[in-house]
């Protein structure tokens, strides 16, 4: 039972990768680590399939062996945030929303930029 879960759910968090990878408002690389995670634990033929995916598995290898992510990631991902919290004040959303995401945010970018390059 066990099994079949984790290979669910890894193919849940590959699936919401994959839209991540075209919908700016998802992080990819993130759920692709969990469905890594995940597949290690339902199928390694699948995870070892991620890994070594030519586009994908250099990130999650870089975060699995280092905790590291390239410079480039880095930027998106803090310029993603930067956009949606440029959106939230546009559509005016309430103070404590602003807040809440502002803090939330703001500890998330100090997370990434703080991770080593790779």
């Amino acid at each position: 039972m066990h099994k079949y879960l984790h290979l669910a759910l890894g193919w849940l968090c590959v699936a919401l990768g994959l839209i991540g990878a075209v919908l700016p408002l998802l992080p990819t690389t993130v759920f692709l680590i969990l469905a890594a995670y995940f597949f290690s634990k339902g199928s390694p033929r699948l995870r070892h399939w991620l890994i070594e995916h030519a586009h994908f598995g250099p990130p999650i290898r870089a975060w699995e062996d280092t905790g590291s992510i390239a410079p480039k990631f880095k930027m998106i991902a803090v310029g993603m945030m930067a956009v949606t919290f440029s959106a939230s004040v546009l559509f005016a959303l309430p103070a404590k929303v602003l807040i809440i995401q502002a803090v939330c945010m703001s500890a998330a970018a100090i997370y990434v930029l703080t991770r080593p390059n790779t």
